[in-house]
């Protein structure tokens, strides 16, 4: 069984801090589903567009935060369980996924598109394989780390953890891919269509972000 350095020091693992970063781009997934819905369906029910804006920007620097005091109580290089290079660019690339999602969410607020009827169930479709590919990653981590640490999990099944996300980020890629066709093919003005290119294309970034981390956590577990 493999015994963390860092344990027989009395430390905290800095990829638990991982986890903790996690958490913040959780809570934003559940903004950005609730952001696009109400910005194509509206109903008393939404939240002030804007309120939701400022709610994920709040995650967003919140994250920060963790990631700067991950960074910055890094272990020598002995005591790391894993390549400080990579863990630093797996950090890079965890805390990219939000700010995918904060990108996305400022250019729904730019211009007040309307979106057709037929349009909005590819577009509702698109956000939510996005956000699945980013929760897949969760258990990828929460793998990883057993596995690094403890050796005590599953190999084979942490392994099939990475290969879901990179399945997952396949569906939103072809769905993407449609709903380019689709926005080409609508009789709206240029603005619309700029913007909601905009908007999907950073859906399809906050989904490719977590599968670059899902590589990178298979690197990390690498023999």
């Amino acid at each position: 069984m493999r015994i963390p350095l860092l344990s027989l020091i009395g430390g905290r693992s800095p990829m638990d801090g991982l986890l903790e970063h996690y958490g913040q781009i959780e809570a934003a997934m559940v903004l950005i589903q609730e952001s696009l819905l109400c910005y194509i369906g509206g109903g008393s029910s939404c939240k002030d567009f804007l309120s939701l804006k400022r709610e994920l920007d709040d995650h967003e620097e919140a994250a920060d935060k963790i990631k700067r005091n991950i960074r910055n109580h890094l272990p020598r290089g002995l005591f790391m369980a894993v390549s400080k290079t990579l863990f630093i660019n797996y950090t890079r690339a965890q805390d990219n996924i939000l700010d995918a999602a904060q990108d996305a969410l400022d250019w729904l607020h730019i211009y007040d598109s309307k979106v057709s009827e037929e349009f909005k169930g590819s577009g509702v479709s698109l956000v939510e394989e996005a956000v699945r590919t980013v929760e897949l990653l969760k258990p990828a981590l929460e793998g990883t780390i057993k596995l690094v640490h403890t050796d005590i999990a599953d190999r084979q099944a942490v392994k099939e953890s990475y290969r879901a996300v990179r399945a997952q980020h396949k569906v939103v890629r072809r769905i993407k891919s449609q709903i380019f066709r689709e926005l080409f093919s609508l009789d709206s003005d240029f603005k619309s269509i700029f913007q909601l290119l905009h908007f999907f294309e950073h859906m399809h970034e906050m989904s490719h972000n977590a599968e670059n981390c899902a590589d990178m956590l298979r690197a990390m577990i690498a023999r």
